[in-house]
């Protein structure tokens, strides 16, 4: 899962943006007649002023923009920032793959095309052509790769001790202090059906006919797009772009890189379904390939017993004849079934739950409204791996909206102590490297001062 942050402890996280993003930003031209230049020249890089003024209208969006030049001043020093990382990564041949990038590009790409529809219509929403913009994300990703490598290899040994954490807390001023949302903490019981054998058979004898059709010369990629059941590969033929070991489940990933190009596994059987794949390319350690994936169905029979199961088990829990932690021990398939179903939040590594996590993953068993020490109905859901199942829920506590302290908050502070020192490390990293390194700026900005850089 993507880590995420909680927008409560915007106020706790009093950084700077070190690294510019623009591999996550829409390009788009620059209005009006602006002729493009060079705004700053960092080592043998350069910042162009469209880079400038794409992320000042972006910022003018986002929030607005008071002082016009003292925004852009503050952008170009973020640029410059930028471009003194990708300069350190460039002098100390730090690499990035040609594979890494092209997986980031083709899912940025493939994200325009579905949101706008067509290449005319992106063009005509961006200024660019399909092809300019491919070249403009290109750059952009290799640049905000290599840059955040040389970061991550400038501020990945700091730590913050529990006295740096508190020091940190006591010097936040008690009006800034964020109000932390109401948080739960749940358990729950999950039983997810077992697939009859008959139902496995079905699958198998489906994906051996389609291997067949391929051995005998039908194109794997259409039948890929017309029976997969993975959708994120089955409208691209199957294929999953270049990956390395390690990326995939090991049963995938054991028969897709013992393939030769061109051939085509036996049924291989995952968490998610039952596949056969077809090599495309080796480049190094990386392949690509394409998959066809069917997954078997549980009976609506079956379904339905497990429902009738996890709602007797919930009476038994409400009865007290069973205690919840002993009844997940004992019934639940989940993987926190020995820890007695309790759930972890999987953004902080904590028992707390925020309303919108709750809102993504149990909207439909209403955690919100219930009292602690209650135990929901069976409601169904689908795994991860996309699986029917049934769960109930107890709610374990719930804690009140509260402004942030170190007693309820202490992994978020420390989070956000951790990330402060992070700061301090790299400003003064690039202190150093800014006077060591050729700047030049253009007429337009050599008003500006930029003090996150000493200069």
């Amino acid at each position: 899962m993507k880590k995420t942050t909680y927008p409560a402890l915007a106020a706790l996280l009093i950084l700077l943006h070190f690294v510019a993003t623009p591999a996550f930003a829409q390009p788009q031209k620059p209005a009006g007649t602006l002729v493009d230049g060079v705004a700053a020249v960092v080592g043998k890089n350069i910042v162009k002023y469209s880079d400038v003024e794409r992320s000042y209208t972006q910022m003018r969006m986002r929030s607005g923009a008071s002082d016009a030049q003292s925004s852009r001043c503050a952008i170009l020093e973020n640029l410059i920032l930028t471009q003194l990382l990708v300069h350190k990564g460039e002098l100390d041949s730090v690499e990035v793959s040609d594979e890494e990038v092209k997986q980031y590009l083709d899912n940025f790409l493939q994200s325009d095309l579905e949101r706008y529809g067509s290449k005319e219509a992106l063009r005509e929403a961006t200024g660019f052509a399909y092809d300019e913009l491919k070249d403009q994300y290109e750059h952009m990703i290799r640049t905000n790769l290599l840059s955040r490598s040389v970061e991550y290899s400038i501020t990945e040994n700091v730590k913050v001790t529990p006295a740096e954490v508190t020091e940190f807390f006591n010097t936040l001023p008690a009006d800034s202090l964020p109000m932390m949302p109401e948080r739960y903490e749940i358990s729950e019981i999950v039983i997810q059906p077992t697939i009859p054998e008959t139902e496995r058979d079905r699958v198998r004898a489906e994906l051996a006919e389609l291997r067949e059709r391929v051995i005998k010369g039908e194109s794997f990629s259409m039948l890929a797009a017309l029976y997969s059941q993975d959708p994120g590969s089955a409208r691209k033929g199957g294929e999953l772009g270049f990956f390395p070991r390690g990326r995939m489940v090991s049963e995938f990933e054991s028969a897709a890189f013992a393939l030769k190009p061109g051939e085509v596994s036996p049924i291989i059987e995952t968490q998610f379904g039952f596949h056969i794949i077809q090599l495309i390319e080796r480049r190094g350690n990386t392949i690509n390939a394409r998959h066809i994936l069917i997954i078997p169905k549980v009976s609506s029979d079956d379904l339905l017993r497990t429902r009738m199961k996890l709602d007797s088990i919930a009476s038994e829990i409400r009865a007290g004849r069973i205690s919840f932690e002993d009844a997940a021990k004992q019934y639940s398939t989940a993987n926190n079934a020995k820890q007695g179903g309790t759930v972890t939040n999987s953004n902080d590594g904590s028992n707390r739950l925020d309303p919108e996590t709750l809102k993504a993953s149990y909207y439909a068993v209403g955690v919100q409204g219930m009292e602690v020490g209650d135990v929901s109905n069976a409601t169904a859901f689908k795994t991860e791996d996309n699986q029917d199942a049934y769960r109930i829920v107890r709610l374990n506590r719930k804690y009140p909206s509260h402004k942030a302290n170190l007693t309820d908050d202490y992994d978020n502070i420390y989070n956000a102590a951790l990330a402060n020192a992070k700061q301090k490390r790299m400003l003064e990293w690039a202190r150093k490297q800014a006077k060591k390194t050729y700047i030049r700026l253009s007429d337009e900005f050599k008003d500006c001062t930029f003090p996150n850089l000493g200069l």
